[in-house]
């Protein structure tokens, strides 16, 4: 999920030949949250992340190799729906107060992307392209190289 909406028309198709990509190996949602208070935002990501397993992208979180997020992800999965929620902050990033937002029975992770800070709309690229990457690394398919 991700707060606001994607405006450049290059950023959407990537992201959905992206997701095309995906839907063939699991189920993917694309949530979009109106961007708005600190508060508003954490309050509706906690709704929409509801009884999954909650990553949060911030460029302080873990630095992951492709393979290392492959792994990640699969025991990710293997967790109790096997529902995983990535989450992507908005312009100003992830809402202070999010944390407290979140219900503890929800496993968090923060996961960092790259040491660089992304925009909001480059980071969605980034990050359903490592999701692919991870689910052709999972299978052993030659996309990963």
């Amino acid at each position: 999920m991700a707060v606001g909406a994607l405006k450049g028309s290059a950023e959407r198709e990537l992201c959905a030949e992206y997701l095309g990509r995906l839907v063939h190996y699991c189920r993917v949602d694309e949530v979009v949250l109106k961007s708005g208070t600190p508060a508003s935002e954490a309050a509706g990501i906690r709704k929409a992340s509801e009884g999954a397993s909650v990553v949060l992208l911030d460029e302080r979180g873990a630095s992951l190799t492709s393979e290392r997020l492959a792994r990640k992800l699969e025991a990710l999965g293997s967790r109790g729906k096997g529902d995983v929620a990535f989450v992507i902050g908005g312009s100003h990033g992830l809402p202070v107060g999010l944390d407290a937002a979140l219900d503890s029975a929800s496993p968090v992770e923060r996961w960092s992307l790259s040491a660089l800070t992304f925009p909001h709309r480059l980071a969605r690229v980034v990050l359903y392209e490592q999701l692919y990457r991870s689910m052709t690394i999972l299978r052993g398919e030659p996309y990963h190289h």
